[in-house]
């Protein structure tokens, strides 16, 4: 999916089809080659063939879906306009479905009131994300931009809330080995829930100097 709306991002932000994009194209471009390189060292090591062959003939469906999408586009459509309009729809659709990907998780967090499972960094990373591209897009007002990422900033949000209210919930593989052991340790508890807030509150202060910005 990341591989896929990265690619259609990079489209997006060609001048055939988004002038003056050249930001969009190049973050994109990087998170298309990141995202290639790590797709290639799975193949690579993958040691269960059927997995591999899924992967690839996914990666063909891609291929074959984004080669459509551009040459359809490219040949029907004649002027920036419209070329934007159908590419920015397909590329808020995605971009909605990689900030969505999550709920999943939030949902197993709120039933098992852990999150074990949750990355934190990875939550922070998205939420910030959202931020930096969706106060990007209001400058430029750009709303294929504002629109998937102000509603990733939202679910990034929520991620980030219910890791905060169910941190001190959760059971690590290290507090279970204490449970047969010892007492947990306190201090280590304190200090990341501790941690956890400082993010939070940073990430609410950097939302509010974007807004502050705009306003200028």
């Amino acid at each position: 999916m990341t591989l896929l709306n990265c690619a259609l991002w990079v489209l997006y932000g060609m001048p055939f089809v988004h002038p003056n994009s050249l930001l969009v194209v190049t973050v994109n471009g990087a998170g298309l080659v990141f995202e290639g390189v790590y797709t290639i060292v799975f193949l690579i090591f993958c040691k269960n063939k059927k997995e591999r062959m899924r992967i690839l003939g996914l990666l063909g469906v891609i291929s074959i879906f984004f080669a459509a999408v551009a040459a359809l586009t490219l040949t029907l459509q004649h002027t920036h306009s419209r070329r934007t309009l159908v590419i920015g729809t397909i590329c808020i659709v995605f971009n909605v479905f990689m900030y969505a990907s999550p709920l999943s998780i939030m949902k197993r967090v709120i039933q098992t009131k852990s999150v074990k499972y949750m990355p934190f960094y990875l939550s922070l990373g998205c939420n910030a994300n959202g931020i930096i591209w969706t106060i990007y897009g209001c400058i430029h007002f750009d709303i294929n931009l504002v629109l998937p990422n102000g509603l990733g900033v939202l679910l990034g949000a929520c991620q980030l809330i219910l890791y905060g209210v169910y941190y001190g919930s959760t059971k690590w593989d290290e507090d279970e080995d204490r449970e047969s052991g010892g007492r947990p340790d306190k201090g280590h508890d304190d200090g990341n829930h501790s941690r956890c807030k400082f993010y939070l509150a940073a990430d609410m202060a950097i939302m509010w100097i974007g807004v502050e910005f705009l306003e200028i």
